[in-house]
């Protein structure tokens, strides 16, 4: 009897160390820097500075992510690729995180599948109140780097998904960032245009993962002849507040052109 209550003990013990595990895992304040280059005709050495966070969810965004990112240099746009929140979260933790992503730089926001579930009105009420942006199936221009202009679309879940409206007269500028939720967006996009850059979030690299084994592929940065695609892993979790195998993450992404 002493001996199946050892047993009993330590295999606790285990599943208790390995839950701690994974929730701090999942609490980790991760920043990845990318940084590609654009060849074109044009003389200039300029260089824009894009902070991108997508899936926060429940977490907080508190100021020792925005000394991190800070530590970077000047940002001159944050993009939230949706999944801001999500059903339970407190209308006060949304309004607090959109207003410190705001105070790093202009904020442009694109929807995902859970942001309406706290309320859409409420979403757009927060976005405006701290001079953020809406992209949903619409562009506008970068206004301290005029050569770019910024793309978004809805949120497939929502099914007013518009590629055509938001690409629309897209050609004015000289080059493009496209933020869809989605990465299964991305092809649509392709046959349309090739944009500079294309980031997208939802699929949280699996979250929970054991080697190649997981719900989905881990996220990704790729880069070929000037053109970049960002598939991040979020920076926050969905069903449970854990994670293993899936860092959570959020991106600065120098561009040089």
């Amino acid at each position: 009897m002493k001996i199946v209550l050892t047993s009993v003990s330590f295999v606790s013990g285990m599943f208790v160390s390995l839950f701690a595990y994974m929730f701090f895992y999942a609490n980790r304040k991760n920043i990845v820097h990318h940084s590609f280059s654009i060849r074109k005709n044009e003389q200039g050495d300029k260089e824009l500075s894009v902070f991108f966070i997508s899936d926060i969810h429940r977490r907080k965004i508190d100021e020792h992510l925005l000394r991190k990112v800070r530590s970077y240099g000047p940002v001159d746009i944050v993009i939230v690729g949706g999944d801001l929140a999500e059903c339970g979260v407190p209308h006060s933790r949304i309004d607090r995180n959109v207003q410190r992503l705001s105070e790093i730089a202009p904020l442009y926001f694109i929807w995902g599948n859970n942001d309406r579930e706290v309320g859409e009105g409420t979403i757009r009420s927060i976005i405006e109140k701290h001079g953020g942006v809406i992209l949903e199936n619409t562009n506008v221009q970068i206004e301290s780097h005029p050569l770019w202009g910024i793309c978004g679309t809805d949120d497939p879940s929502s099914g007013n998904v518009n590629i055509e409206r938001a690409l629309k007269n897209a050609e004015q500028y000289s080059y493009t960032i496209v933020a869809t939720h989605t990465p299964s967006l991305f092809r649509k996009v392709e046959k349309l245009c090739t944009p500079e850059l294309m980031v997208a979030g939802h699929m949280h690299g699996g979250q929970i993962r054991f080697g190649k084994f997981a719900l989905h592929p881990l996220g990704t940065f790729t880069e070929m002849n000037g053109k970049a695609r960002l598939i991040s892993n979020g920076y926050g979790t969905s069903i449970v507040p854990l994670r293993f195998g899936a860092a959570p993450e959020c991106h600065i992404i120098t561009i040089k052109y």
